[in-house]
């Protein structure tokens, strides 16, 4: 009998300019009334922005590893609308609005069906492993500008 081909881990898509990616709400997000407890939703977005850089071919890892760079969150402004909760199928949606040489605004809304949940404005800055700013490279700004161009 042959082996079984395993699911991968959920990923996302790109419809038009914007990422879409899919997350479910399970136990361990919840507060003990079965809804999201507030900061989970930025882990939740946390994921779906390192899904977008990966789908346009942004390794993070290997330019932590060689030392090249590291994005962070510089500044963020959430929103909070309706709750999710538990069982619940999510999209977290993003799309890149800004490109600067060592900085990028990313929106992001997480959506249960046609419902808007919660939304956000991330600048993620690029940074040295020591932590100054630094420009981003520039095949990074190319797979940037044409999600921009979509």
């Amino acid at each position: 009998m042959s082996e079984p081909t395993l699911p991968s881990p959920a990923s996302g898509v790109f419809i038009g300019p914007v990422h879409h990616f899919p997350v479910r709400v399970y136990y361990e997000d919840t507060d003990v009334s079965g809804i999201v407890y507030h900061a989970n939703y930025l882990r939740f977005m946390e994921r779906g922005r390192s899904d977008m850089l990966r789908v346009i071919g942004i390794d993070q890892r290997a330019a932590i590893e060689t030392g090249q760079g590291v994005y962070t969150v510089a500044d963020i402004a959430l929103r909070y609308l309706r709750p999710a909760r538990l069982d619940d199928d999510l999209i977290v949606k993003s799309s890149v609005t800004q490109l600067k040489n060592a900085s990028c605004k990313i929106h992001q809304a997480i959506w249960r069906g046609d419902e808007q949940l919660t939304r956000a404005e991330v600048t993620a800055a690029f940074i040295t492993l020591d932590g100054r700013p630094q420009r981003q490279p520039p095949a990074w700004m190319a797979a940037f500008q044409r999600v921009l161009a979509e």
